[in-house]
Formats: structure tokens, sequence, C-alpha cells
């Protein structure tokens, strides 16, 4: 059976930056193993399969592969498959300005535009909080696992720790971009110093950033996933708003956060962070991004 497939660059505006997406349509009666094939054999940080909804009034259902695993949820494949599907609606005559995806996480409602014939752009509102699992590893061990001097490690206050939304992650702060920009990853230690043992990633970060109006520069790293690294991870951003409020306590009201990452990829990417504080607590969290169209084609 013929399948089609669309790839987008996601968390961009701009061709050939951001995070490539393979977003494999018609993905009825293929199982697990077949689409982790294919999604080793598109190589990209993550492919989506793309089948009918289990509720009517939702718009699709999604399972989404690294080329190592399947995840329960991920930003870029959300914020992408997202765009796409609104600018098919688009073109069939239905348009609808919310889609409500469901994802092995739970239901993912996103708020969708279509900016044009290739380009759009997706908010969707995080099916989970985050929270704090575990302590992260001593500084002294993430620095050598990131081949970073152990003073790099942390800023105003901000330590490591891991936080999920969905998927876990080392969440490592880093002094400065010199800092950020040094790391060289020591795989003999790798999997022993990153937590959790399951998911032994690493989103490192700092205050500083590239481009002006920007709040955090971030590189992510998931070697065991066949991710060395990752242009661009809304996963990790999501739980990222768990770090922001144990370390820099946003007061009530909304707040706005954009992370630049892939930067030294040579893919730039911007994700939006939109967080909703009430009594000191985080009621709610909502990331943010633009997907364009690369490529169409099918899967024989």
């Amino acid at each position: 059976m013929a399948r089609r497939f669309v790839t987008l660059d996601v968390f961009t505006t701009t061709p050939h930056a951001g995070n490539p997406l393979a977003v494999v349509l018609d993905s009825e009666g293929l199982d697990t193993a077949a689409m982790q094939a294919i999604a080793r054999e598109f190589n990209l940080s993550e492919t989506v399969f793309v089948s009918a909804p289990a509720a009517s009034g939702h718009r699709a259902a999604l399972r989404i592969f690294t080329p190592g695993r399947e995840l329960p949820f991920a930003g870029h494949p959300t914020v992408g498959t997202a765009v796409l599907l609104a600018l098919h609606d688009a073109v069939e005559g239905r348009p609808a300005d919310l889609l409500v995806l469901e994802e092995q996480v739970g239901l993912v409602p996103c708020a969708v535009t279509a900016k044009g014939p290739r380009i759009g752009h997706a908010i969707f509102t995080l099916p989970r909080l985050p929270q704090e699992l575990e302590p992260a590893a001593a500084p002294a061990q993430l620095a050598a696992a990131l081949g970073l001097e152990e003073a790099m490690i942390g800023f105003d206050g901000h330590r490591a720790g891991v936080f999920s939304a969905g998927v876990p992650f080392t969440f490592v702060p880093v002094a400065d971009l010199a800092a950020i920009g040094a790391i060289r990853l020591d795989l003999g230690c790798w999997d022993a110093v990153m937590k959790p043992a399951a998911h032994p990633n690493a989103f490192v970060y700092c205050r500083q950033t590239k481009e002006a109006g920007h709040h955090y520069h971030a590189r992510m790293f998931w070697p065991g996933a066949g991710i060395a690294e990752d242009p661009a991870t809304g996963g990790a951003a999501a739980a990222f708003a768990g770090a922001i409020m144990a370390f820099d306590a946003p007061g009530d009201g909304e707040h706005l956060f954009t992370i630049e990452q892939g930067y030294e990829m040579g893919r730039p990417s911007q994700i939006t962070l939109e967080l909703t504080v009430a009594g000191g607590a985080l009621v709610s969290a909502r990331i943010g991004g633009s997907a364009v169209v690369i490529s169409e084609g099918v899967l024989l």
C-alpha cells in the first residue's frame, strides 16, 4: 500500500532551518515494528504516524518515533502535524482554528493558523504539567559528561534537575554561550551520568542568547534515541516550565518566554513557552511555533 508522507521544518518560518519532521499519512495497518523501521529510514529526530482518531470530534491520532524508540509525546511533532492538518483542511474548505490530537500522553488541543499554502503556526496546551522526578547527577559528573569544567555548571540559582511533562529530560544550566558552545560529549560516561536511566539525555541551557528578545539558549542531546543533537525540542521546552517555576519563581499572571535552539547546528529554531501562574503555582502552559512544508512523497 502506497502511503503519503510530508516533511516540514518546525519551530521556524524559514525553509531548511528549525527541526525537520516527517509525517506519514494513511498509516492504518502499520504495526509498531514497521513504524520504527520507517522512522529509522527517515532518520530524523522524530517521525509521526497519523491515523483516524478514536473519538469523533478529534482531528487525528498520532504515534511518534525517534530513530531508536517510540515517545508518548513530543513538541515539534505536535506543532508540525497540527500545522500540516490545518493546511490540508483549509485546502479542502473546512478550516478550523482548534484541533484536538490524540497522543499516548493524552489529548492535546492545538490552536492553529494557516499563514499560506505551505506555512502555519500552532500553539498547544500541555496535556500534562511538568514535575520534577529526581535530582540530577553531581555537577562534577555532569561537567565530565559534557566535556566542561565544573565551574561552568549552574547560574543564578539554577541547578540541574530531571523534569518531565510526558517525557523526562535532564536539565543542565551552564554559565553562558561560551560554555554551551564548548560542549563535547563523553559517551563513555554518558549513560551512567544522565538520568533517568531509561532516557539518558541532556537539555543544556543558559540565559545568555544569540538574539535580542529571546530568554534562553539551549542545546539538547539524546544519543541513545538516535538523536546526537536536536535542533528544537518542544517536549523538553514543555518540561522546562518546571525548571522555570522552580528556579525563577515567576509571579501570578501570564508569562511568555522564547527559547532559541539549533544555532550550533546551523538550524536556528524558536520555541515559545507560555505559562499561567496562579497562587504561586503553574496552572497551565502552552508551547508554540511555526512550521513550513518542505517536501511531499509516497512510501512504496
